[in-house]
């Protein structure tokens, strides 16, 4: 069940989305309230877990990883086994950033960052030797239009 929350958790919320890192009197005067009782609603929303791990979101180019692919993965095997070892070699590779279970004609999307084709063919060459898959479709993304990973938060 989704937790309760007012409108100035969502002022609150949205300011932590859009920098986490801010002060708590920041945050407090953007929201138009003060420290202490914006202190105890992030308290209150970190315990409903609302509020999961803060971290820190690095830029990808910066660091040479050039490649984006989104990974279409079909699999003619469904059985528990064959997931955790698929699973086991998601967690295993770190250029996996997101890995969705799918209805319909696709079972698997991965989204995959990696410094350049030769790098994704690897990772592609490695995945295929820890679990059989049926068909795999990779796609090169030419441009990112939008990521974020901000929430909307309308009532």
């Amino acid at each position: 069940m989704p937790a309760r929350i007012d409108d100035t958790d969502r002022k609150i919320l949205a300011e932590l989305q859009r920098d986490a890192a801010q002060s708590l009197d920041e945050i407090a005067r953007r929201v138009g309230s003060s420290k202490t009782p914006v202190w105890t609603r992030i308290r209150k929303l970190r315990n409903a877990g609302v509020i999961g791990k803060q971290t820190v979101l690095l830029d990808a180019e910066a660091l040479g990883l050039e490649a984006c692919f989104f990974v279409l993965i079909r699999t003619s095997q469904h059985d528990a086994a064959w997931q955790r070892a698929f699973l086991k070699a998601l967690r295993d590779r770190p250029e996996v950033q997101e890995a969705h279970r799918l209805a319909g004609d696709i079972d698997y999307i991965l989204k995959v960052r990696v410094k350049n084709a030769r790098a994704y063919d690897a990772f592609y060459q490695a995945l295929i030797a820890q679990v059989r898959v049926h068909n795999v479709t990779a796609l090169l993304s030419m441009e990112e239009i939008k990521s974020t990973t901000d929430l909307p938060l309308e009532p």
